[in-house]
Order: structure tokens, then C-alpha cells, then sequence
């Protein structure tokens, strides 16, 4: 479970002072903790709020999810999506999957996300691009696998976003080969001349990246 590294007085603040998911959103939450094991995963207002934000201001056609788990940050990007947007979302735990999908069937967003269960690299060989919009929250040792593939198939002036970037801190002190893979994933952004980037302490870490036009 990661150690987030701001403050937890300073995270309630932000928390209350960021508008709320919807209804089904927090139920999808409440649902979570109750019945799936690692409800820690899900992203939570403050991710969510963000992907949905950034969804609603570059309205993608074309989005990515990598790593779904229960849909919290699924509902939240296809909420922002336009009507005729289409969400991949890549998830291989059979029984988050069934979870998510009793909430896509209930949300009016829903129809724009369709999940394939397997092995996120090997679905990424059966997409086409380009993609408007990725987000990455799976298994850490494959981020830059996902970066550098991801990048490939992203259009100018499309966005990737990748999570827990900071790792609990462990970036700062790589010890692990996970952490390393994390360190090297930075790296490569922060000194990719075709995106721009901006590295949030949100959370565990939030690395938001442009690709130039």
C-alpha cells in the first residue's frame, strides 16, 4: 500500500475542498472497500477529479486505461469523454472486472468503455492508434513498457497520465527493481523532447504528459 507524502491534514483539506464524484461513484467506492480485497488501489477523489478534469478539457475520442481495477478512474475519464467516445480499459483480475461492469451498467457514461480482460502489452499489440488519451495504473515493473508503447501510438497534442509515480518516496531511494523501473520511467519523460510534462505530488505521484504537436 503506498505511503502517500503530503501531509494527511493538508490531503483531508484538498479532499474536502475538491468537488465531489458522483453519487454512483462514491457507492462504487463504498462497494469497494467492503467487498474487494486492496481497496487502496482505487484512485479516490483527488486522482479521479484530475483524469476527469483533464478529460472534460481535451475530450477524447480515442482513451486508454491500463489497469481498471474496480472502474472508479474508468467512470471518472468516460465522464468527461464526449457521447461518441470510446474507453479501452486493460484489467486482468476476472472478479474486479465483473465489479466494475454492475457500475458501467448503471452509469450514463458506461456505454463508452469497453474492458479486455488479459495481459495489458499483449492487448496493446491488437490496438490501432492513435489514442487522444491514456492513463497508466498497473503493474509498475511494466511502465516504461507502457510508456514507450503508449507514446508510439499517441497523437500530437494527446495525453498520457501515469500514476504513482513517487512511489512512497522510493525514487528518491531505489532499492527495489521496481523502483528502478519507476526512476528510469521519470527519467525518460522528464528528457523526451517530443512531450512536455509536469510531475504532480498528487497523491503518490501523478506524471502528466503532453506529446508535442
Amino acid at each position: 500500500m503506498p505511503e502517500y507524502l503530503i501531509d494527511e491534514a493538508v490531503e483531508d483539506y484538498a479532499f474536502l475542498n475538491t468537488s465531489a464524484e458522483p453519487p454512483l461513484l462514491q457507492e462504487l467506492i463504498d462497494q469497494t472497500n467492503v467487498n474487494m480485497g486492496w481497496p487502496q488501489k482505487l484512485s479516490g477523489r483527488l486522482v479521479g477529479r484530475t483524469l476527469k478534469m483533464l478529460s472534460a478539457l481535451t475530450r477524447p475520442k480515442r482513451a486508454l486505461e491500463i489497469g481498471m481495477f474496480t472502474g472508479y478512474s474508468a467512470l471518472s475519464i468516460a465522464e468527461g469523454m464526449p457521447d461518441d467516445g470510446k474507453l479501452t480499459c486493460c484489467e486482468t483480475n476476472p472478479r474486479a472486472i465483473d465489479f466494475a461492469k454492475t457500475f458501467f451498467e448503471r452509469s450514463e457514461h458506461g456505454h463508452k468503455i469497453d474492458v479486455i480482460f488479459g495481459r495489458a502489452m499483449e492487448t496493446l499489440d491488437t490496438l490501432e492508434g492513435p489514442l487522444d488519451f491514456t492513463f497508466v495504473d498497473a503493474d509498475k515493473r511494466n511502465y516504461l513498457n507502457y510508456y514507450l508503447r503508449v507514446r508510439e501510438m499517441t497523437r500530437p497534442g494527446g495525453l498520457i497520465v501515469l500514476d504513482n509515480v513517487l512511489w512512497s518516496g522510493k525514487v528518491l531511494q531505489p532499492e527495489s527493481e521496481i523502483d528502478d523501473v519507476l526512476v528510469e520511467t521519470n527519467r525518460r519523460i522528464a528528457e523526451d523532447p517530443g512531450v512536455e510534462n509536469v510531475f504532480l505530488t498528487l497523491r503518490d505521484g501523478l506524471n502528466v504528459v503532453r506529446v508535442k504537436d
